[in-house]
């Protein structure tokens, strides 16, 4: 888990990727900062909480014994 603190202009999508790299992320971060989810565009200054990326267990193609 990591803080990341907004500088003027930020946008949900923009700090998700920025975090991220990728703008999917938006709702884990949003669930992460509910205080602020009626915020479009964010002030300078608010620290954001960005939790880890949960890991996907999906589907594999390997056999058990080479994964």
């Amino acid at each position: 888990m990591t803080n990341y603190m907004t500088i003027q202009g930020d946008m949900w999508d923009y700090i998700a990727y920025k975090v991220y790299g990728n703008e999917k992320y938006i709702k884990l971060l949003m669930d992460a900062n509910q205080e602020y989810r009626d915020y479009a565009v964010f002030p300078q200054g608010i620290w954001l909480v960005c939790p880890d990326i949960p890991v996907e267990n999906g589907p594999t193609y390997l056999p058990p014994w080479r994964q």
